[in-house]
């Protein structure tokens, strides 16, 4: 038999499907991410749908999760937990809808669109309004009792609220909020304890936990997203009418779902979670269409895997697993040496991956990343790349461990690591091309003087025909000195001279971004304009000066009072002057009234007047806060373009939202505003 033989193909397939299912669900220590999985996975159904009488009775396409850990006590579901089928393209979900109405032999009406958190599988059994059960999904039929970590969930109701039904189990997922993944890693790290990959396993690992005090320390949450089974209760005619009486039952229900009616709808609603997915404080890795009429849902059934009622759309992978070719090093405007790794290029969160972040130097030591190793590698949405860990169980012996060179690559200055910092540093200083480099594209970056079109590739050109040495050398620059090179017609320097003269009149705050002082981002320039007014008055300004104003302190006030003492930034300072670029703010000591003061806003999609870092200061030069999330407290919820899930948490607190021309007639008028608003609407 050929290697190509099916059976032969099937074998291995399943044999690989089945090491991976117990590391993952027994040892709790995955090798591949979840989309290399689903791969295996859909290879083995194509062959198994080829080849029929080659599917074995214990085939994993048989199975739909993995069998209950003998730690925990078996429970038999009342009925089973499926998984569900996957789609990844509209085209995908068009054949879903297409087979459900050959099957129903009539459309299948409305559907509902929910998003797929990515965390574990669990039912939740309540007996006249108490909670007697938790439960694992295991194999779909027999999953693990995890009672007792259940009730350590807050969002866990252990009453039901108003007239619950005598017999009751639902479905929900449980997850880890990424901002408590983040503190559980800092305490493993702290522990010397292993780090899990992502929030998904954490979530996995915190329900699975023997001791509920330790479960109960995690601050897991849950979205209830189904009923399993029902006795008494109303009469229910949809999945969507099922999650409202769950909710008035205080089930913890997502408030973004939605009926839609078609895939362009569905189209829609997915694009919309993916442009906002990563401004969620939770993980989601697709979203799950589902018929919304029960009684269609009944007729279509399930197939031995698969409810037929219901697909999952995911995103593209986020995670994926390549070999780590080398590490190398850049060094920043600050001097920072930073190591990236070179992988073998590999397609991850829609974009083709080579080059990936490392941190710092003691991120490399402590996750042990060697050159040679098989690596996760992350990639969320427009998030630089990560290197998530090595896969210790693939090396061959061959990996090589790395350290920080003692030299810089780009100067061959020494590189130096100050005893009580984490950062190794080049110690040239901006005689070092690269840290040159990196300077000049942050002092023309949007958020400090703000020149378009002078990007690391303008940057490079400039640089490479010693148009320019430093950042004053911009506002010398004429039409003439780019004429003629490849890309440069009159229109696109014509554009560029009149962005760099606009940038001889920004506010002096983002001046001082430009200037790349360690420790003195935005919120910090801006404080420090507002009390000085000017360039020389900062300069003036000693230590004690500085560390005496409320928001600076003393490791700021040095940096800032060392900045000036250096005599090539001085020189920078004059070399601006001579360029006649503003050094002070003519209105300086006359801002904003402080209208807004007690005012919490939150700001959810994009504003066509201001970016979101001008917003935040014109709430904060008016005594306001603009805060990330939404809550009770919360004064009002401003709504751009493409708003977020935040949209429909406000609506369900009964947070007042407005536009963007209420939000700029609330800073020109006060609060007041609002009250007009609740007065129309009386």
């Amino acid at each position: 038999m050929s290697e190509r033989d099916p059976a032969i193909l099937i074998a291995d397939l399943v044999a690989d499907i089945r090491h991976h299912d117990h590391r993952y669900y027994v040892l709790d220590d995955p090798e591949l991410p979840d989309a290399d999985y689903d791969d295996l996975r859909r290879r083995l159904l194509v062959l198994e749908e080829a080849h029929p009488h080659l599917v074995t009775a214990d085939s994993p396409s048989r199975r739909i999760g993995a069998p209950p850990s003998e730690l925990f006590a078996s429970v038999v579901h009342r009925e089973r937990m499926f998984s569900l089928d996957n789609a990844e393209s509209p085209a995908e979900v068009a054949e879903w809808l297409a087979r459900a109405e050959r099957h129903l032999d009539r459309p299948p009406g409305d559907l509902v669109c929910e998003l797929k958190i990515d965390g574990v599988a669990v039912s939740l059994t309540y007996e006249h309004g108490l909670l007697t059960r938790g439960a694992t999904r295991g194999d779909g039929a027999t999953g693990e009792d995890i009672t007792a970590n259940v009730r350590t969930i807050a969002s866990v109701p252990l009453r039901l609220l108003g007239d619950p039904p005598a017999y009751m189990e639902v479905r929900g997922e449980v997850y880890l909020p990424l901002d408590e993944f983040d503190r559980l890693n800092a305490r493993q790290a702290e522990a010397g304890d292993r780090l899990y990959a992502n929030a998904r396993n954490a979530a996995a690992g915190s329900v699975r936990q023997k001791d509920p005090a330790v479960t109960a320390s995690r601050n897991l949450a849950i979205w209830v997203y189904q009923v399993g089974y029902l006795e008494g209760g109303p009469a229910l005619a949809t999945h969507f009418e099922t999650m409202e009486w769950l909710r008035g039952l205080g089930l913890r229900v997502h408030p973004g779902t939605e009926t839609v009616t078609d895939v362009t709808d569905v189209t829609g609603y997915v694009e919309r979670v993916r442009a906002a997915r990563n401004d969620l404080p939770y993980q989601t890795d697709g979203v799950v269409i589902k018929v919304n009429g029960l009684a269609e849902q009944a007729e279509l059934g399930s197939t031995a895997r698969a409810p037929r009622w219901a697909i999952a759309y995911k995103f593209p992978a986020e995670e994926r697993v390549t070999r780590l070719r080398g590490i190398e090093i850049n060094i920043g405007r600050t001097g920072a040496a930073t190591p990236f790794a070179v992988l073998e290029p590999v397609f991850v969160g829609g974009a083709n991956v080579e080059r990936a972040t490392l941190h710092n130097e003691d991120e490399v030591h402590r996750k042990d990343v060697r050159v040679g190793d098989q690596v996760v590698v992350r990639r969320a949405g427009d998030v630089i790349p990560e290197v998530v860990g090595p896969i210790p169980s693939r090396r061959t012996g061959e990996e090589k461990k790395w350290s920080m060179p003692s030299n810089c690559p780009f100067c061959e200055a020494p590189i130096v690591r100050p005893d009580d910092e984490k950062v190794a540093r080049c110690t040239r200083g901006l005689t070092c091309p690269s840290r040159l480099r990196e300077w000049l594209f942050h002092f023309a970056a949007r958020g400090a003087m703000d020149i378009e079109g002078m990007g690391y590739k303008t940057v490079d050109l400039l640089l490479s025909e010693g148009l320019i040495a430093g950042p004053a050398d911009i506002f010398f620059l004429q039409p003439d000195d780019l004429l003629g090179f490849e890309g440069w017609g009159e229109i696109s320097v014509t554009n560029l001279m009149d962005a760099i003269e606009a940038a001889r009149d920004r506010p002096i705050g983002r001046l001082l971004v430009s200037f790349g002082i360690r420790h003195v981002g935005g919120t910090v320039a801006r404080l420090l304009a507002r009390e000085f007014g000017s360039i020389e008055a900062l300069r003036l300004a000693d230590e004690e000066t500085l560390a005496a104003i409320e928001g600076i302190g003393p490791v700021i006030a040095k940096s800032v009072a060392e900045w000036f003492e250096d005599e090539d930034n001085r020189n920078l300072v004059e070399r601006l002057e001579e360029a006649e670029v503003r050094l002070s703010d003519p209105d300086w000591g006359q801002g904003p009234e402080k209208t807004l003061q007690g005012v919490r806003l939150v700001l959810t999609g994009s504003l066509e007047s201001m970016t979101r870092a001008e917003a935040r200061v014109a709430v904060e030069e008016r005594g306001g806060k603009l805060v990330s999330s939404v809550s009770k407290v919360t004064t009002a919820l401003v709504a751009g373009a493409s708003p977020g899930s935040k949209l429909a948490k406000a609506k369900s607190l009964g947070v007042d939202v407005i536009d963007e021309a209420r939000f700029r007639s609330l800073l020109a008028h006060g609060p007041g505003v609002l009250d007009e608003d609740v007065a129309a609407n009386n």
